[in-house]
């Protein structure tokens, strides 16, 4: 398999900042707005955004909870491999709040689906936005699009986009790998 680089460290920086600045306009101070990354792959985004918005915007009332789907999947039980969970980490209800879910890359909409039936738990917003890093656009098996994106790519099904975060890899970048 061969890989390409679409994002390096600098691109998905500037693109970080470009989202957090987005988030601001759309939610100001944040008071009555919640950001929620899905674990796994979207806690690390959340947390950057997180940190980006508290130390460098100065939000003060910033919330942010990570969210594990694994159970609410409905490919749960269809997979070879069983899937391990991870913790959710919410210390609070998201009732009548204004909720971001955060994820690394929106591919066939299935996570973001598993996701607002997990969120029910929690309570009922008042709404529900979508932050992705990566919009693979043309991979959607249900209606789902995100309000904030950072980069739009048009990859087959073949092919693979991989986001690797320096907490994990040593090197924030996103790539397309090929068959």
């Amino acid at each position: 398999m061969s890989k390409k680089i679409l994002l390096n460290s600098k691109d998905i920086e500037i693109i970080l900042h470009r989202l957090a600045c987005q988030l601001i306009e759309n939610h100001n101070d944040f008071s009555n707005t919640i950001l929620i990354g899905l674990q796994p792959r979207g806690s690390y985004l959340a947390n950057r955004l997180a940190h980006l918005l508290k130390n460098e915007y100065h939000v003060k009332q910033l919330q942010l909870g990570l969210l594990d789907i694994t159970f609410y999947r409905d490919d749960f039980r269809r997979r070879d491999v069983p899937l391990e969970a991870t913790a959710t980490e919410m210390d609070f209800l998201v009732e009548g709040k204004h909720v971001v879910i955060i994820d690394d890359v929106l591919y066939s909409g299935r996570s973001v689906r598993a996701a607002l039936t997990a969120l029910q738990s929690y309570g009922r917003p008042e709404s529900i936005e979508l932050l992705v890093l990566i919009d693979r656009r043309f991979s959607r098996h249900l209606p789902i699009q995100p309000d904030y994106r950072g980069r739009q790519v048009d990859a087959i099904n073949e092919e693979k986009v991989l986001v690797t975060w320096n907490e994990t890899h040593k090197k924030d970048a996103v790539y397309i790998e090929f068959k």
